[in-house]
């Protein structure tokens, strides 16, 4: 059975993965992971949500920068990392290679420097990539529904773990990937203490695909803030999910502008 993680300060109790399941072994110190900070496609989603619009988000999606409240956040993270003991916080970390993730890092770790932080060994890895939507990149749902009426029904029928856009990948592929990665991450890292920054429906996989061979696939998919750190620990042969979609390091941003 699965352990069931502490409750975060800003996201409510986490949710218990149910059924038995058969963790795989890593060999990692520890691993965190972080959402990329508030984009201005995040922003844009909103907004269309709001105003109904049709219209899809410009550009590409791996283009995608940083909003400025995205930058604070970051920044926040920062002060975070910087409050880490140097002996068990992160010595390793693998960035996603799109552009919000990579701005993300870059602002967490000139945060950290300034306050005696020195570098961490940093990578990047193309499976660490936010899922990819084909056809509909940068569509928000109104944009979806309106341009393909079918497929918004579809994706409301087979549920969002499952669903996948025409040219693009299911929550399920991702996990694949995420898979492998952790995999490859695990022989190659051996007891180092790994911290991730990447999109939301990697984590979703990362946290499916940690919780091992037998795990059910989520009915209901936690949320995970933008900015926000999980943290598994490891319990002598794998790794345990301890936190989910914590915000307490944010608190003294005060609220998020409107």
């Amino acid at each position: 059975m699965t352990a069931e993680p502490r409750a975060t300060p800003h996201g409510g109790p986490v949710p218990v993965d149910s059924g038995p399941s058969l963790a795989p072994p890593c060999g990692l110190g520890a691993l965190w992971a972080v959402r990329h900070g508030e984009s201005t496609a995040n922003l844009a989603f909103a907004a269309a949500a709001a105003s109904r619009s049709t219209e899809p988000v410009a550009g590409r999606d791996r283009d995608v920068p940083l909003s400025p409240w995205g930058v604070r956040q970051a920044e926040a993270l920062g002060r975070w990392l910087a409050d880490q003991d140097r002996e068990s916080g992160p010595d390793l970390v693998v960035c996603s290679p799109y552009l919000r993730a990579r701005q993300t890092w870059h602002a967490m770790r000139e945060s950290a420097a300034g306050r005696g932080v020195p570098p961490v060994e940093t990578v990047v890895d193309e499976r660490l990539r936010d899922r990819e939507a084909g056809v509909f990149e940068l569509h928000p749902p109104t944009a979806v529904q309106a341009r393909s009426p079918e497929e918004a029904s579809r994706r409301r029928l087979v549920g969002e773990w499952h669903y996948r856009p025409p040219g693009g990948e299911a929550l399920t592929d991702v996990a694949l990937r995420v898979r492998q990665f952790m995999t490859d991450l695990a022989q190659a890292a051996s007891g180092r203490r790994v911290l991730l920054v990447t999109h939301d429906g990697v984590l979703l996989a990362l946290r499916h695909a940690l919780a091992g061979i037998g795990a059910a696939a989520p009915g209901h998919l936690p949320p995970v803030p933008n900015a926000s750190l999980s943290h598994w620990t490891p319990d002598g042969r794998t790794l345990r999910l301890r936190t989910w979609g914590d915000t307490a390091h944010l608190a003294g941003l005060g609220p998020t502008p409107s």
